[in-house]
């Protein structure tokens, strides 16, 4: 099995099947696609060797290679450390912006780690989705990552089923990262040190690469309408 391919497991499991209308459109109409990564420490790359091994490089690299006759950008908005508030506060700056047709928000495992309420984390998320989608952008929410020892975050699963439940209300797609993880962990196709940091927190190389594979399998499918074969991925279009 190669390296990519082990990306794939459990992905029959927890399918990612984003609604990506207003990207569809777009890239049909004139043939472009940007992309927006907004989100904290995962979105900007703490744990990467270096910055092309981000999740968002890996990802703008992969549409490319899928995608090959279309002019493709992922703009990477992460930065370290900060809770869904403070990207809410960049959303017409760094997200609007840009005009892309889809953003990926990566949040709210910085609000779980500082218990910032339930309330309002939910109130933020949906102002945020609002507003993105106000301007006819598409949005895929993150779900917040498995981590090997979440019980040091007492109200983790609490503040991920915040996230579930404001993207089920607002019909939101999520891309289902922690049972992702937790697919990999089980699959014994990597070892610890391949998934999660020495900090017990930031994801590193193989897993960002991953972990745009996979977001890519889904992006290509929902915009090209490619059966997703789990072992090879969807097929470049002309």
């Amino acid at each position: 099995m190669s390296a990519d391919q082990r990306c794939r497991a459990g992905a029959a499991d927890h399918p990612f099947q984003p609604s990506l209308s207003a990207a569809k459109k777009a890239l049909q109409e004139t043939g472009k696609l940007t992309i927006v990564a907004l989100g904290s420490s995962t979105t900007a790359g703490s744990g990467a060797s270096q910055a092309e091994r981000s999740y968002p490089a890996v990802l703008e690299a992969e549409l490319k290679r899928r995608l090959p006759d279309r002019d493709i950008k992922v703009v990477n908005k992460g930065i370290g450390g900060q809770s869904a508030y403070d990207m809410l506060l960049r959303i017409d700056a760094d997200v609007i912006a840009e005009k892309p047709t889809i953003v990926i928000w990566q949040t709210v495992v910085n609000d779980a780690i500082r218990d910032v309420g339930e309330e309002k984390l939910a109130k933020i998320l949906k102002k945020g989705i609002r507003k993105v989608e106000n301007a006819g952008i598409d949005m895929v929410l993150m779900d917040l990552q498995w981590l090997p020892r979440e019980d040091r975050y007492p109200k983790y699963e609490e503040y991920r089923a915040v996230l579930a439940k404001t993207a089920g209300e607002l019909n939101v797609s999520v891309f289902p990262r922690h049972a992702m993880m937790k697919s990999w962990a089980k699959s014994n196709k990597f070892t610890e040190e391949e998934l999660v940091g020495m900090d017990g927190l930031h994801m590193v190389d193989a897993s960002y690469r991953c972990l745009a594979i996979r977001i890519a399998d889904g992006l290509v499918s929902g915009l090209t309408g490619a059966k997703l074969d789990l072992a090879e991925g969807p097929k470049p279009t002309n």
